[in-house]
């Protein structure tokens, strides 16, 4: 396996659509290579959104069109370190590349039906939607926000967090994909981390191992965030040792 055949590995690594050798060679690669890890962060967070649509079931046919059509779009593979930063100032260059939507949107259609038009139809309901509705609009703002910067970290159990940060809009988003449920009358507590002094971001979903969470309260300067397990409910403080410690990126 080629270093330029691991450099186009990306979209497949993030929708864990590689087999196990090529899974375990493309993570040898990934702490060497920050192109290829930024663009995995962006990748998973552009996946998270897509995930955020209502899900229904696909008209027949539709996964097959979709895959035969993704033959014929070639990913690039990323540009030198150097060439890295501009593509850093938001997630639309590169996340959004035709490739990376088709990718995203085969996978949504191949695990229930999770599809583009589908969340594009949210958008235009989301008068009826409410609050929801609401917090996919942020969600999606700071996804694509022009200072919008990711940091990606394994979790416990083999789960993958992502935190992407707009210091611009002062929020945070954090996306997990392949979290553990939580035990019985537990649940998973976000927390900003303000110098070493943790303060509530919300609770995620106990029910779903893939998410994107609008953290909740005002970056505000925080440092990074934090995981624990808490009381169904949550928790005014942490009462367990963290599952993720994440420092936000600069």
């Amino acid at each position: 396996m080629t270093t330029i055949d691991l450099h186009r590995m990306t979209g497949a690594y993030a929708l864990h659509a590689l087999s196990d050798d090529e899974n375990a060679a493309f993570e040898r690669h990934l702490p060497g290579c920050e192109p290829c890890a930024q663009e995995t962060a962006e990748l998973r967070a552009t996946a998270a959104r897509l995930g955020l649509a209502a899900t229904t079931a696909p008209p027949a046919g539709l996964r097959e069109q979709v895959l035969r059509r993704i033959t014929t779009v070639r990913q690039l593979p990323p540009g030198p370190p150097a060439q890295v930063l501009p593509v850093r100032s938001g997630l639309r260059t590169r996340a959004l590349s035709r490739w990376a939507l088709a990718a995203c949107l085969a996978a949504a259609t191949a695990l229930g039906g999770t599809t583009v038009w589908q969340y594009q139809r949210a958008e235009d309901a989301r008068g009826q939607a409410g609050r929801s509705a609401r917090v996919t609009d942020e969600i999606a703002a700071v996804l694509s926000a022009p200072d919008a910067r990711t940091r990606a970290a394994r979790l416990a159990d083999g789960a993958t967090g992502t935190v992407v940060v707009s210091r611009g809009l002062d929020k945070a988003v954090f996306a997990v994909s392949g979290m553990a449920r939580p035990p019985g009358g537990k649940v998973y507590q976000l927390w900003f981390d303000d110098d070493g002094t943790m303060r509530s971001a919300g609770l995620m979903d106990p029910g779903r191992s893939d998410q994107a969470v609008l953290m909740r309260g005002a970056v505000d300067g925080a440092s990074g965030m934090g995981v624990t397990v808490e009381p169904d409910g949550g928790s005014k403080r942490p009462t367990s040792a963290p599952l993720a410690l994440m420092s936000f990126p600069g």
